[in-house]
């Protein structure tokens, strides 16, 4: 294999398009380093190390916008009383990611770029209408998070891209929340898994382990948008079931994730929600 390491993002970037798109970036490595006992690089593989980045590594803020880098890490934004306070959904999400080993190295980028259906940092940026800012040799680009995933593992990002920064707004947040269901709170996959926000551009119902991508839950954020009356998680799975396609694999089965979901999006909003609950009215 080769490692190649950039001194800046233009060289990167440069090394991406020389490669013809064969090179692969690498920050963290957290989903690298675990499967190279099963899976040791072949000869011709490349990857671009991008740690030595440093315009890459902060997160900061705006008057408008709370911008996460590239190496940005789970742990910055755990550690950031200000996030604590304005984006609480992420470090929900944050602290369910694998370890505090893994917290301190995996990056939000590489969870977007693995394009895994159960990450668990997307679905918390995704509720927060996240923008992803690719950049290659050519320019830069802005793709909205719920925009970029095309299928499993697919995505809209070209093999010449970087993602280089993850924007997300800051307006105020009347709800939100983020489940994990899994075997353990971390260090597990999920089962299944759910991000919750509420301002005043709507709600936001984001799924994972749900579908092939980490996928909005649309057609409910339309009903409680509308405040159809939904009273029971009964009246949730046919909405689930427009934009969601679980599936059964050795951890849960399709029926289990849909029934598990409708029952822990019926009790989350129940308390906070008009047209949720027995009798139409918050419980």
């Amino acid at each position: 294999m080769k490692l190649l390491t950039p001194g800046t993002v233009p060289e990167a970037t440069a090394m991406l398009r020389d490669s013809g798109g064969r090179a692969k970036p690498i920050a963290g490595a957290t989903d690298v380093f675990v499967h190279w006992p099963v899976r040791v690089p072949a000869d011709d593989e490349i990857f671009i190390d991008l740690s030595g980045l440093a315009e890459l590594r902060p997160h900061r803020w705006t008057d408008d916008e709370l911008i996460l880098g590239a190496l940005t890490t789970y742990w910055d934004v755990i550690t950031d009383p200000r996030a604590a306070e304005e984006f609480a959904i992420l470090v929900q999400a944050a602290r369910t990611v694998g370890s505090i080993q893994i917290q301190t190295r995996g990056t939000w980028a590489g969870n977007i770029a693995n394009a895994s259906p159960a990450a668990d940092g997307v679905p918390a940026l995704m509720a927060r209408d996240a923008v992803v800012e690719l950049t290659s040799a050519e320019g830069v680009e802005q793709v909205p998070l719920d925009a970029f995933y095309l299928g499993y593992k697919r995505f809209v990002m070209k093999p010449d891209q970087l993602i280089t920064a993850i924007r997300l707004p800051r307006r105020p947040h009347h709800f939100e929340s983020f489940i994990k269901v899994g075997t353990r709170r971390a260090q597990a996959i999920t089962k299944v898994g759910v991000a919750i926000a509420h301002s005043d551009a709507g709600w936001r119902i984001v799924a994972n382990s749900m579908a092939p991508t980490v996928r909005r839950c649309r057609a409910l954020e339309e009903a409680l948008d509308d405040q159809a009356p939904l009273r029971s998680p009964n009246d949730f799975t046919p909405l689930l079931t427009r934009d969601l396609a679980p599936i059964d694999d050795i951890r849960s089965t399709a029926a289990y994730r849909l029934g598990v979901l409708a029952r822990v999006l019926y009790h989350e909003l129940a308390p906070v929600c008009g047209s949720v609950g027995p009798s139409g009215a918050a419980s």
